[in-house]
C-alpha cells in the first residue's frame, strides 16, 4: 500500500470516528461538517480506485 492510500484510509477512519462522536454528543453542526469531509474523502478514494472496505457510519 502506498503512502497516499494509507493516508487516505487513515483520514477516512479518523473522520468516521469524529462523526460518530459528534452525533453521540448531539453536535449537529460538527456532524454536518464531518459528514461533508467524509463525503469528500470517499469521493477522492473512488476517483483514485482506493477500496475503502466496510467502513461506514
Amino acid at each position: 500500500m502506498d503512502a497516499f492510500t494509507a493516508g487516505l484510509l487513515q483520514r477516512i477512519k479518523t473522520t468516521e470516528s469524529d462523526l460518530t462522536r459528534a452525533r453521540e454528543e448531539g453536535d449537529d453542526f460538527l456532524a454536518d461538517v464531518e459528514q461533508g469531509e467524509l463525503d469528500d474523502l470517499r469521493r477522492l478514494a473512488a476517483e483514485h480506485g482506493v477500496e475503502i472496505g466496510a467502513t461506514s457510519v
